[in-house]
């Protein structure tokens, strides 16, 4: 049987084209089991059995998403993640975290590296393929031929480059997206189910935690022009422009 008709035998959406995966993890029980199934699912993928390995191979391969864990050899997985947001040629890659530690505060630490989704083990195969399936459909989402131009917001869907001011700023996937669907609905209040949904693809509400982390990311990134993503308490966040309040 063919990878396709794998792959829709099992329940999948296939890949519409034949995105690269790298899987970082030292567990051979687990990094054959991802393996299988994001082959099923119609993905090439590379595996990395430790920190520095995964580094070097995601600088050389230039993999569309990364499936990270946290407990590795030589390297942990937050140094891993540190590496690849500070590197121009691995800081916009999705990045998926797979580790045992379930912890709420375990989370919330990842997410504040720039991590863009977040799995514990033990994992169901399906669940991770789809997490990885809406990462790459996010990104996708946010690479169209149209700029979003708000006051001296300059974003590029594109190129995948925003510039304030005339000043070009180095956001993750994720917090490109969420800069996005803020500016596309400037003056609007989204409440942080709303966002869940557009910005990360969740259909059912787990962490509203999980936004507040990514807007105080962005709102440190944009400087001076954070005041532009206001909170409206009890409702969520707004983009305002001229700066009016």
């Amino acid at each position: 049987m063919s990878s396709l008709a794998e792959a829709v035998t099992f329940g999948y959406v296939p890949a519409p084209m034949r995105d690269t995966i790298l899987v970082v993890d030292d567990e051979p029980d687990v990094v054959d089991l991802v393996r299988y199934h994001l082959h099923r699912a119609g993905y090439d993928v590379l595996i990395a059995l430790s920190g520095p390995s995964g580094l070097a191979t995601a600088s050389e391969s230039r993999p569309d998403a990364i499936v990270l864990d946290i407990m590795l050899p030589q390297m942990t997985g937050v140094e891993v993640c540190k590496a690849l947001r500070n590197n121009n040629q691995t800081s916009d890659i999705p990045i998926l975290i797979l580790t045992a530690k379930a912890e709420a505060s375990e989370r919330i630490a990842g997410l504040e590296l720039g991590v863009d989704d977040y799995i514990t083990k033990p994992f169901s195969p399906r669940e991770l393929v789809l997490r990885v399936q809406n990462l790459l459909r996010r990104l996708r989402a946010v690479q169209t031929t149209s700029l979003v131009i708000v006051d001296e917001f300059c974003l590029d869907k594109g190129s995948f480059e925003i510039s304030v001011g005339g000043k070009k700023l180095d956001l993750t996937t994720t917090e490109f997206k969420l800069l996005t669907v803020l500016m596309e609905r400037r003056g609007r209040t989204l409440s942080r189910e709303t966002l869940l949904q557009d910005v990360w693809g969740y259909e059912n509400v787990i962490d509203t935690r999980t936004v507040d982390t990514h807007v105080r990311r962005l709102r440190e990134k944009l400087g001076a022009a954070a005041n532009r993503i206001i909170t409206i308490r009890g409702e969520g966040y707004r983009f305002l422009t001229n700066r009016k309040t």
